[in-house]
């Protein structure tokens, strides 16, 4: 095990326990066994090693459902099963980090954790639009919008139900009941009431606080940690080039396609594809 995912294991056990404000760096090392100096080499500040937490849970489970959606072998009720038996198996899994990330963004004024938060929910939806497209076509065209935050809620909701309140948690009944709940919803809801406008404004107020300072310092440190390769040649003239804005949208088109299929760099795909959208450059 690396020194740096040492560090992260070790500040996971203690997050859990204490949360993110109650833990000190100095609490960190000693439990990990390491020096203060150690730390630094790894990580900037404790904020830092939070994002990093954050980004490997967040791509993991991104990534996981999103291969879900786009395996042509998972269609109808088996795809929306396997979409939610990935979800709680997900949580499950992690369910320590699930439980001090829920919390912690409940009453956080750190700006970048909740305009993180906002950009991997909104990769969620994107997932989730997919899978209901794929689903329901246009049956589902004038509701799609509030069937999402339904999905949402029946992810947030029940993943409570075994994280904080320790009930026990039968994988298959739930996957087999939410399963039933959304196809009701999809089949006959008739009244939307999330239009197309709202949806809209939604997202443009997840973007709001993003700035190009924020972008670079985020593509920055991805770059500090990726190994040598197309995806990291990728992002180094990508993040030139929202300094200077000095290529051709052919070129930045290729280099965002050069990154996009990779878990770890989802969420800055994310973050470019929107950049150079609202820029009139894709």
């Amino acid at each position: 095990m690396s020194k740096k995912q040492l560090i992260m294991e070790s500040a996971l056990e203690l997050f859990a326990k204490q949360g993110f404000e109650a833990t000190s760096v100095q609490q960190i090392t000693v439990h990990s066994g390491i020096s203060k100096g150690a730390f630094y080499l790894s990580f900037k500040s404790k904020d830092e090693l939070i994002m990093a937490l954050i980004d490997q849970f967040m791509d993991q489970f991104v990534s996981d459902i999103d291969r879900i959606v786009k395996d042509p072998n998972n269609t109808g009720g088996e795809l929306l099963r396997k979409f939610y038996y990935t979800t709680f198996h997900s949580f499950q899994k992690h369910s320590d980090f699930a439980k001090i990330f829920i919390k912690e963004q409940a009453h956080t004024f750190n700006e970048e954790l909740l305009s993180k938060g906002r950009h991997f929910d909104q990769l969620i939806d994107d997932i989730t639009l997919s899978m209901l497209d794929q689903l329901y076509g246009e049956t589902v065209q004038h509701t799609k919008y509030d069937l999402i935050y339904c999905i949402k809620g029946f992810m947030h909701v029940y993943s409570h139900l075994f994280l904080f309140f320790n009930v026990p948690l039968d994988l298959d009944l739930l996957c087999r009941s939410l399963v039933e709940k959304t196809d009701l919803l999809a089949k006959h809801s008739e009244i939307p009431f999330i239009t197309d406008e709202l949806y809209d404004t939604f997202r443009k107020a997840g973007h709001e606080e993003m700035t190009d300072g924020q972008m670079i310092e985020i593509m920055a440190q991805k770059i500090e940690e990726l190994d040598e390769s197309i995806e990291k040649d990728s992002l180094v003239l990508l993040k030139q080039d929202v300094m200077e804005s000095s290529l051709q949208p052919a070129i930045v088109k290729g280099l965002i396609s050069n990154i996009q299929s990779s878990p770890e760099l989802k969420w800055i795909t994310h973050l470019l594809q929107n950049y150079y959208k609202k820029g009139g450059l894709l």
